[in-house]
């Protein structure tokens, strides 16, 4: 008697050929990594990114479209422009891409931002405190940021309902071994404690906690449906975002100089404790590949919250 191994090789489940992927915020920092990583092993991917970005997200595309023409069985990278936050932009972007493709695989609604950054208090007093966290802080730094990171995420994931059921019900051979999906990206600071390890900002902080709360409604709201909704949680990894004014190389990623202050340590990781692509972007296999996880928020964080109180 002979076992049937084959769909357990690696080149079986993670082959993702045949499949259509959509990640916001994918022409930068986290998104890049889990969008370079999408196609190398076969997905079309749609990297969403902000208005006035088209032509550096095409340079970006044709980069990456470039470099994988040598690897066997590589997929490609198209650019759009969209802003997530808006309820009209994310009705948009899901028919231009309905007028282009038959359905979508996956989507990760991964951009955001982080501004209202405080600046400590020097001195444990009430005075003090209200000059940090209220008086240089806006009502448009909670507004952008929550419109962006949380609430955007919403209007993206039911515009696009209709794709993801097109694609559960494909005769696509891939629609056999991926089933679809809604992939959040979180954060590690929607659990922490601890500020510092968030920028300082609590705009961002609060819209992350949104995000993984919302990831476990929707998968419960989304069940008759037969659409998973799952989580990243990042910890500290090179970005625009978490090392502003950073140089960047000519792939987009970041470069992390070694003088650049950090504000927290983290425990695991190479390269100052920072993540790397290949770990968001296995990440991102691991959960595209698996049927038996949803509603579940992974953090990936190299231990950070291990070290710094939190409620993860």
């Amino acid at each position: 008697m002979s076992l049937t191994l084959e769909p357990l090789h690696r080149a079986n489940l993670f082959d993702l050929t045949g499949t259509v992927i959509v990640v916001t915020g994918g022409g930068t920092g986290i998104g890049l990594m889990i969008a370079s990583t999408l196609i190398v092993n076969g997905a079309k991917v749609y990297i969403v990114g902000p208005p006035g970005t088209q032509s550096d997200m095409d340079k970006t595309c044709a980069l990456y479209n470039d470099s994988v023409v040598k690897i066997p069985g590589s997929g490609t990278m198209i650019a759009l422009e969209a802003d997530i936050s808006s309820k009209t932009e994310a009705k948009r972007l899901a028919d231009e891409i309905a007028q282009r493709e038959k359905y979508v695989t996956a989507l990760f609604n991964n951009a955001g931002i982080l501004t209202g950054i405080f600046t400590p208090p020097k001195f444990a007093t009430a005075d003090e405190y209200v000059k940090s966290f209220f008086d240089d802080i806006t009502p448009d730094h909670f507004n952008r940021t929550l419109n962006t990171n949380a609430v955007g995420p919403y209007w993206l994931t039911f515009a696009f309902l209709p794709l993801l059921e097109k694609w559960k019900l494909s005769e696509e051979p891939a629609a056999k071994k991926f089933v679809p999906q809604i992939i959040m990206t979180s954060s590690m600071n929607g659990w922490t404690k601890d500020s510092s390890t968030a920028g300082l900002s609590y705009p961002y902080m609060m819209s992350k906690s949104a995000v993984g709360h919302a990831t476990s409604s929707l998968a419960h709201e989304l069940l008759p449906l037969g659409v998973r909704v799952n989580g990243i949680a990042p910890g500290l990894f090179p970005s625009n975002m978490s090392a502003p004014g950073a140089p960047s190389d000519e792939t987009g990623t970041v470069i992390i100089p070694d003088d650049f202050p950090v504000l927290f340590k983290v425990p695991y990781g190479k390269e100052q404790g920072y993540g790397r692509p290949r770990d968001v972007g296995s990440l991102a296999l691991f959960l595209l590949a698996n049927w038996y996880v949803t509603g579940e928020t992974v953090l990936i964080d190299g231990g950070t919250m291990l070290s710094h109180p939190s409620s993860y």
